[in-house]
């Protein structure tokens, strides 16, 4: 890898060599990425992707990690971390959000001031461009049905925008997953509310995480996309698989649709998910879909 030759164009973009992935994912697992930066600003954004296509680096993109396993290898090339660019800005019932602005942070601004239709994110642990890209959603709330424009780049630095209704949203995804383009702003419409209902509702929601997620050990969320018909977390426990344990990974006894790290390895957690998908379809036929993005090279 061409890593003097990136920090030299990379100069002035805050950069790490060996960086553990473990530190950005809230799964708390990953070997090293080559390299990570975190860029502040779109231009920012812009010029790692020219940097790194002039020096035939391959690149990554992720957010703050929370739907992220990264293998024990690490990850080679350059990892991008959108986290650096979080600004959100106020436009009438419009809030206008870059990518590495949290949806927690965007969802209080807009209960705030007084706007409804985001309350349903504030408990998604993600990033606002990693929310887009994969249509995030719970309890009965999605992304798509608040989302007017995305603006972002190809990974080869090429600018787009697009209007809510060009995103091709589905459950869990969007046309921007499957044309590998990076989201650096979102701007969300929203619809004019009591600030005290919507602040009464995102508390509600907040205290049904609390009782049903296991929020104080390391996971990625709802590891399995809910099958059409179905919800995974129901099948895994019917299946008698809550406190399963493979190595250092375990289905929740909380909740059976989230794996946790219990001081394991990425290969403990992937061995997990593919254990559990097994069990799941042999006995109800049914197959399971990872939600997480799996990213990187097993240990060597």
């Amino acid at each position: 890898m061409q890593t003097a030759e990136l920090r030299e164009a990379l100069a002035g973009i805050a950069l790490r060599e060996h960086a553990p992935m473990a530190a950005f994912t809230t799964l708390r697992l990953g070997g090293p990425a080559d390299l990570l930066a975190e860029p502040a600003s779109p231009e920012e954004l812009r010029r790692c992707l020219t940097a790194a296509r002039a020096a035939g680096v391959p690149v990554t993109v992720i957010g703050r990690g929370s739907n992220l396993l990264v293998r024990d290898g690490g990850i080679r090339g350059l990892v991008i971390r959108t986290t650096g660019m979080k600004g959100l800005r106020l436009s009438g019932s419009r809030i206008e959000a870059q990518a590495g602005a949290t949806l927690y942070e965007a969802a209080r601004l807009a209960a705030h001031e007084g706007l409804a239709g985001l309350a349903f994110a504030a408990g998604i642990p993600g990033t606002v461009g990693g929310g887009v890209l994969m249509n995030a959603g719970a309890y009965g709330g999605e992304l798509c049905q608040v989302t007017e424009r995305v603006e972002g780049f190809s990974l080869s630095g090429e600018p787009f925008a697009y209007a809510g209704t060009e995103m091709g949203f589905g459950y869990r995804t969007s046309r921007l997953q499957r044309e590998d383009g990076i989201v650096t702003a979102v701007t969300f419409a929203l619809t004019p509310g009591e600030p005290a209902a919507i602040e009464a509702q995102m508390a509600e929601l907040q205290r049904r995480r609390v009782e049903k997620q296991p929020l104080n050990q390391p996971s990625a969320g709802s590891t399995f996309k809910r099958p059409e018909g179905y919800f995974a977390a129901a099948l895994i426990d019917q299946c008698g698989l809550k406190g399963f344990t493979l190595g250092g990974a375990a289905v929740s006894e909380k909740h059976a649709g989230f794996l946790v790290n219990l001081g394991g390895t990425a290969a403990d957690f992937e061995a997990l998910m593919a254990e559990v998908s097994r069990i799941v379809k042999e006995k109800t036929g049914v197959t399971l879909e990872p939600e997480v993005r799996i990213l990187g090279e097993p240990a060597v």
